[in-house]
């Protein structure tokens, strides 16, 4: 056996790839990431697409008149729905196509770019965190390949989405939706997708964790919708010109058809990669270019404890999502004002309204509301519930339970802040509706009506968290088949109402069975119930965890 040596003072260098070409194995990476993505990805270019049409065919019978488009239009020109939707500019024209792009581009541009990040990070920093990486990298594979892999796969997932989303809308045949303004409205959204992976590709640098990389690239996405809205609801709109949402908007769709704000994103995105591959060369594999913080000398005694390590664990998350749903809450409170004028007249949505029995438009109106709330608290739940299911598959779990700490606590931890949590970011999410919805209608009763009503699902959240567990306990593997629990309450929950699915079909949502407050009254039956079914689930849930081995698959 032989070795060889370097000179005393000398710095041994690495062998040479593929003639020194940082890109080799990148279309291997490509075809990799494609093969792991193969659900993850079509669910979620059709979750958008499907999304996108669904509100788009049911302009037909919301604005099935000329004059209801009229009103509709004249409804959204105050600052705070611009600040929801989008600039002036759109309410110019009042055809189906305005409407769309004017209601659903800010909104959705935001899951674009959230799944765009997903992607990056999944196949950047998370296959370094994993050791992946590393055992790739000494192969002939480039040093900049996975990254590269990683842009190229969320470039594709973003094409298609503009594709698919240009030849949906156009085939609908709704009245001013054309081609050419569904080309606009379609590659819009791929903008916006191309700004934040590239966004990804620089946060993934700077972290040695995926949730960390992530999380960075999330509070981008959030500060750009900020100054995206803070612009729209101003006078010249010039904070909305710091923000790629802001430029896709300003494409306007179906209006003025224009490219070249998108031509910005394009530059952005190119920019923004560049740097990303740089700073790769700054760093090891598995590191990050910000150095890791010493820890405490001594841990704390909560550490000793299953909760208060998963608290540990989750502490991030529950903090981005108890911040944001608390603004979005407050960006909600502040149209309750100007509900009733906004809706009038728009004859669907009113009797939506009637139909939950409200006093009054503002109570109706933000009970639908509180749906979307809702919905958004349990894609944290899922998230937090879930956790356990990624320790497991890391191999982080096993290590624990060869300890004197039993299956059903572990689990149980993560459990008490996914169900704790989800309560929290609830409250929090009242709380910012309340406050707002107060001050905007004048009405200080409406705090604790609407905290309350918040408050309400939580019932429902914990069953959402019971289905996670089942998954997890019995079915590993199937995990992310929770996620239809959040999906499937905002489609029929809050869509439905609108569009009038059949009772049957809100019964089957946990969150079908929660009163409507502030609309309805509070009846605590199936409220109760819901707790009780949510502590059933979980005990199935702990009972297959308990009978099954560990999956590092």
């Amino acid at each position: 056996m032989t070795s060889a040596t370097t000179a005393p003072g000398t710095r041994a260098s690495a062998a040479p790839v593929a003639g020194g070409n940082a890109l080799a194995g990148t279309r291997t990476l490509i075809r990799f990431a494609l093969r792991r993505d193969r659900v993850r990805l079509p669910v979620w270019i059709g979750a958008l697409l499907l999304g996108t049409l669904t509100t788009a065919n049911s302009f037909r019978t919301l604005y099935s008149d000329p004059q209801d488009r009229a009103n509709a239009v004249a409804g959204a020109d105050s600052p705070a729905n611009l600040a929801l939707s989008g600039p002036r500019h759109y309410l110019t024209d009042d055809g189906f196509g305005s409407i769309l792009s004017h209601q659903m581009i800010g909104f959705t541009a935001v899951l674009v770019g959230l799944m765009s990040v997903l992607v990056v990070t999944r196949h950047t920093r998370a296959e370094e965190e994993t050791g992946r990486a590393e055992l790739v990298r000494s192969t002939v594979v480039g040093r900049h390949a996975h990254l590269a892999a990683a842009l190229s796969v969320a470039v594709l997932a973003n094409l298609v989405l503009a594709l698919l989303l240009a030849l949906g809308l156009t085939g609908l045949g709704l009245e001013g939706v054309d081609a050419a303004g569904s080309l606009v409205y379609g590659f819009a959204h791929a903008a916006a997708g191309l700004v934040f992976a590239a966004v990804a590709a620089v946060t993934a640098q700077f972290t040695a964790h995926t949730r960390g990389a992530s999380g960075a690239a999330l509070a981008v996405i959030g500060v750009a919708y900020a100054l995206r809205a803070a612009g729209d609801s101003g006078g010249d709109g010039a904070l909305s010109w710091l923000s790629p949402i802001g430029w896709v908007q300003r494409s306007y769709p179906y209006v003025d058809n224009r490219w070249w704000p998108l031509l910005l994103c394009l530059v952005c995105a190119v920019a923004c990669a560049a740097a990303g591959f740089v700073l790769s060369t700054r760093r090891d594999v598995g590191a990050g270019l910000r150095p890791e913080k010493l820890g405490s000398p001594t841990a704390s005694a909560a550490l000793a404890t299953p909760v208060g390590f998963a608290l540990r664990l989750h502490r991030g998350m529950l903090t981005g999502f108890g911040a944001g749903l608390f603004l979005m809450g407050a960006m909600y409170g502040s149209v309750l004002g100007e509900a009733e004028d906004m809706l009038q007249g728009i004859d669907e949505i009113e009797e939506a309204l009637a139909r939950l029995g409200g006093a009054s438009v503002v109570e109706s109106f933000a009970s639908m509301v509180m749906v979307v709330l809702t919905v958004v608290a349990a894609v944290y739940v899922v998230m937090a519930a879930l956790r356990p299911r990624a320790e497991e598959t890391a191999g982080r779990a096993e290590p624990l339970l060869a300890t004197g700490l039993s299956r059903s606590r572990w689990v149980g931890g993560h459990l008490a802040v996914a169900m704790g949590g989800g309560t929290v970011v609830l409250l929090l999410a009242g709380l910012g509706f309340g406050v707002a919805g107060a001050a905007s209608t004048g009405d200080a009763g409406l705090l604790p009506d609407l905290v309350g009503a918040a408050l309400a699902y939580a019932p429902a959240l914990w069953v959402t968290a019971g289905v996670a567990v089942v998954l997890f306990g019995w079915f590993p593997r199937a995990g992310q088949a929770a996620w239809i629990v959040p999906v499937y309450a905002f489609v029929v929950g809050y869509l439905g109402q609108i569009l009038q699915f059949p009772g049957w079909m809100n019964n089957l949502s946990p969150f079908g069975h929660v009163p409507r407050l502030p609309a309805a009254d509070l009846d605590w039956t199936p409220l109760l119930l819901l707790t009780l079914v949510a502590a059933g689930l979980v005990w199935l849930g702990l009972a297959g965890f308990r009978r099954r081995d560990l999956d590092m698959k």
